[in-house]
């Protein structure tokens, strides 16, 4: 098994070209031979041939054709990921290079989600840039499920959020930077503002701010929702816009589910109110996560430490 691992890697090391993965992720793309033929310019024949040397080089199937078109096996689908990764790779390095010839130190993505948005990555941000002026950062916010497989792919150096679940876990580095707990927010003008003592029958009069269906709290209030009820608000917003939701909360009465944190400079200013009572599901940990196969750069090197240091200040 050792010998064959050998050689198979050794025919990969001399033979493999880009542009074969390139037309590896083509036909992923486009479920046909000649159509991602067309698309890079070199004819089918050319690009069957290249599939084939690829199949001998490893000595695996990488394409079934169905009824469907030209779909990748198990095989394809790994070297396919695999290929994503690299190209990623290269445009990072591309990038960097790029970055340090216009005089910037190096460059880092960060992913992030609404828990850390407010205040634990504009603080991290700010020591990064004080400490490394001319490094280039971009920001890029979503979901777990939109930013987890980013970050595999390598378009994404960290993400800085709540920890995702275990189905991310295999393929990342998860170090847990604080507990968060999750807080019912409402308006100032809401007629609960004020009320204490709140029972969850209080609230299901009103309309309510929720996260998207793909993200662990929302699984969460909808099992709440089920198990006391059923109860289905008759008004209900999907967002994770902060700004859209801050702006839902002070012209009508919503209730809006969020990570404390979050809230928690607009609660003090008195933006927003936190309403006396407390979901009894949503804790979780708030934490940073990067891609276990690979050492950072040092430009995301420094942003990690910095987010640790921060933390550790608040």
């Amino acid at each position: 098994m050792a010998a064959k691992h050998t050689r198979i890697l050794d025919r990969a090391l001399t033979r493999l070209k880009l542009r074969q993965l390139r037309l590896l992720i083509a036909v992923s793309e486009q479920g046909s031979i000649q159509n991602a033929a067309r698309g890079l310019g070199i004819s089918q024949p050319a690009a069957s041939k290249m599939i084939q040397d690829l199949e001998v080089d490893f000595e695996v199937k990488l394409f079934e054709r169905t009824n469907r078109g030209v779909v990748p096996t198990l095989f394809g689908e790994v070297l396919i990921r695999h290929g994503k990764l690299i190209f990623a790779q290269v445009s990072n390095a591309a990038q960097e290079l790029d970055d340090l010839n216009e005089g910037n130190s190096g460059r880092v993505v960060i992913g992030t989600l609404l828990a850390a948005s407010p205040e634990l990555l504009p603080n991290a941000v700010e020591l990064l840039l004080e400490e490394r002026p001319n490094v280039a950062v971009k920001i890029v916010e979503g979901t777990n499920d939109i930013l987890m497989p980013a970050l595999s792919a390598g378009e994404i150096d960290l993400v800085v959020g709540r920890l995702p679940g275990h189905r991310h876990r295999a393929e990342t580095v998860q170090e847990k930077l604080y507990d968060e707990q999750i807080r019912a927010v409402v308006g100032p003008q809401h007629p609960l503002s004020n009320s204490k003592n709140l029972q969850f029958s209080d609230l299901t009069h009103f309309p309510w701010i929720l996260p998207p269906i793909e993200t662990t709290l929302r699984r969460q209030i909808d099992r709440f929702f089920v198990q006391n009820g059923p109860y289905q608000p008759e008004t209900c917003i999907e967002s994770v816009s902060y700004l859209a939701n801050r702006a839902l909360l002070q012209s009508r009465d919503f209730v809006c589910l969020m990570p404390s944190h979050v809230a928690a400079l607009d609660i003090q200013q008195g933006i927003l109110c936190k309403l006396d009572w407390r979901p009894p599901f949503g804790a979780g940990s708030v934490g940073v996560s990067y891609r276990n196969s690979n050492a950072l750069s040092p430009a995301s090197a420094a942003f990690l430490s910095i987010l640790k240091r921060v933390v550790r200040v608040e």
